[in-house]
């Protein structure tokens, strides 16, 4: 009954670190879950010495930072699955994603993150830790990935993912269909870059297309 409450936990340590750069203090447990089971996980993450408690503040342990990262890799690929390929609405899309990620093996995470093309932000902008499938990639991929900027008019490519930090952007392309797998042909580059999609023109100012990255078609 305590795993999901303690991968829970666990995320939102690492999040509060991510946003606010300082440790997470002991009675915000009981704001993140169950008053009641508070007490009674965070005994069990001591006792798995995932945690360390200082005076009041709560500092993972080098297994703990590992298992946390991992509960975020998940959740945030999770995420982008939700939104890129099953469409789910944003409203939704969180708390669907915390209900997904309890379900995702290694073996699945790995291949969701090897189907969506290795992202490197999730829909909200934030990092999503990269696994051992990610650095692989890098080392096999890295020659056949590039900026959309990079392509020549003719050339054709599917987007491999997108790294705009901009919450708005992503939505705004998400909405126009320019999502990873999508099929491109640059059309133009000047005076600007225009790319086709199937029947639909679109025109992308510069600082959007250098956040696009794709694969050459051959």
């Amino acid at each position: 009954m305590t795993e999901p409450k303690i991968e829970e936990v666990l995320e939102h340590i690492w999040t509060h670190e991510e946003e606010f750069g300082k440790r997470a203090s002991r009675d915000m447990v009981s704001q993140w879950i169950d008053p009641q089971v508070a007490d009674a996980v965070l005994q069990d993450m001591l006792r798995q010495k995932l945690v360390h408690m200082y005076n009041s503040l709560i500092v993972l342990t080098a297994t703990g930072r590992k298992e946390a990262e991992q509960v975020i890799r998940r959740h945030r690929l999770a995420e982008r699955l939700l939104k890129d390929i099953l469409a789910v609405k944003h409203d939704t899309m969180d708390s669907s994603a915390c209900e997904f990620e309890h379900f995702l093996n290694d073996e699945v995470t790995t291949s969701i993150c090897t189907l969506l093309g290795h992202p490197v932000r999730c829909p909200h902008g934030k990092l999503i830790p990269p696994g051992e499938c990610c650095q692989r990639a890098k080392k096999i991929l890295r020659p056949l990935v590039l900026s959309l900027l990079e392509l020549t008019p003719g050339e054709e490519a599917k987007v491999a993912y997108i790294t705009t930090e901009h919450h708005p952007r992503l939505d705004r392309l998400s909405s126009m269909g320019l999502l990873p797998g999508t099929a491109i042909r640059v059309h133009q580059k000047q005076p600007t870059l225009v790319i086709q999609m199937g029947e639909t023109q679109l025109a992308l100012d510069e600082d959007i297309a250098r956040d696009i990255y794709v694969r050459r078609s051959h």
